[in-house]
């Protein structure tokens, strides 16, 4: 099981550790539903109608960056007429262009996209101790820069649901290869585990931008100018084309 970890009380909202047979019903139900389904055959749409037929439509997040399979999963569900939540991470250094494709996204298709931000005293905090521009001083601040920016208000966002819809791909780098398309995580601190679903898991590149040229799907217009993993705009770069895909991230 992954953990997401959350040691602040910021980031916990000042929740005592559960019980210990607090969350053992609702984890019981998540772990049945992963051996109940046969996840890994099934294609992206029957994973999603298959949430949305599951879960209440306020406890299903699909939380995007704004990548092709993020915006395709959001086309294909609303296609679909699925009920579920909409969100985003905005760590406060996402590109001009990120900001301004968010509200294409949802002028386009009709929708609002929750955006979880940072939590004030976190991030001050940390600018306070090492500077606006620590992540140029070692990897370790660049990750603790990442953690308050970007993990941690994720963490925040995945409290509120009991299943989250990812659109992260095998084909995106080696450290994804074995990525399943139906999985549990955890909080640090906690028992209560949710479900992540990563619908899109199977689907390599060409596939995806067949699908997005036959769909019209709207594309973020920073993949026009070599990025192909896009996040703050100083952390993430273009890359060549022998690349892996999260190349960018973090040079």
């Amino acid at each position: 099981m992954t953990q997401i970890r959350s040691t602040s009380s910021a980031a916990s909202g000042g929740r005592a550790a559960d019980p210990v047979h607090a969350w053992d019903a609702h984890n019981e139900r998540l772990t049945g539903y992963l051996e109940g389904q046969d996840f890994e055959s099934m294609d992206a749409l029957p994973v999603l109608r298959w949430a949305t037929d599951t879960f209440e439509a306020d406890r299903i997040v699909l939380n995007t960056s704004f990548q092709y399979s993020g915006v395709a999963m959001i086309h294909m569900a609303v296609e679909a007429g699925l009920r579920l939540r909409f969100a985003t991470i905005d760590t406060l250094r996402l590109h001009p262009e990120t900001y301004a494709f968010l509200r294409e996204v949802e002028d386009r298709y009709g929708i609002d996209i929750e955006v979880q931000r940072p939590d004030t005293d976190q991030l001050q905090g940390m600018v306070r101790r090492f500077g606006e521009y620590l992540f140029f001083d070692s990897k370790t601040l660049q990750e603790y820069c990442c953690q308050i920016r970007k993990v941690k208000p994720n963490e925040q966002l995945l409290m509120t649901v009991d299943c989250w819809v990812s659109g992260m791909r095998r084909d995106q780098s080696d450290h994804r290869r074995d990525t399943p398309k139906a999985m549990t995580v955890g909080e640090y601190g906690s028992r209560r585990q949710i479900l992540k679903l990563n619908p899109m898991v199977d689907w390599g590149e060409d596939r995806l931008l067949s699908y997005i040229e036959d769909n019209n799907i709207p594309r973020h217009p920073l993949y026009d100018q070599g990025f192909k993993s896009i996040g703050c705009f100083i952390c993430s770069t273009p890359v060549s084309d022998n690349e892996d895909q999260r190349a960018g991230r973090w040079r």
